[in-house]
């Protein structure tokens, strides 16, 4: 079984209080300090977790590049006060840096009893299609 280390429970918990922000601030009509705060806990919660060097290699990839500059751009307009802009920003960067893991998850989603039967309804399965296109066992 796997044992985070001390650093990466940290990290876990800034994730998930990251996310938790995140939700909240857009529950609250995109609250543009909570969002702030949601970005600054979850990036540094995701440093916590992989390690400062193995984040700023996922990032700053030369394939990866166009993602992380709307991710992290997103992050700098929600901060200047536009949130919703800012936001869509950062989930179109959010898609581009992580759609080579899309296929993976689809696949484990899929396995889940409850899930999977929801995942094989005629317009969720063309989506899911459509999202996977042809990045299915691009990472191995």
């Amino acid at each position: 079984m796997f044992q985070p280390t001390e650093s990466q429970k940290i990290g876990i918990g800034l994730v998930g209080f990251g996310i938790f922000f995140l939700f909240l601030g857009t529950v609250l009509l995109f609250d543009k300090g909570l969002l702030a705060i949601g970005n600054i806990l979850f990036i540094s919660g995701i440093a916590f977790i992989v390690g400062l060097r193995r984040t700023g290699r996922f990032f700053f990839q030369p394939n990866k590049c166009k993602g992380s500059a709307f991710f992290f751009g997103g992050v700098v307009i929600v901060l200047l006060g536009w949130p919703i802009v800012g936001m869509l920003s950062e989930l179109y960067g959010f898609f581009l840096l992580f759609e080579g893991f899309f296929p993976f998850v689809i696949e484990f989603l899929r396995r889940i009893p409850g899930v999977g039967r929801m995942l094989n309804l005629p317009w969720i399965d063309r989506f899911c299609e459509k999202l996977i296109g042809d990045n299915r066992g691009s990472i191995v």
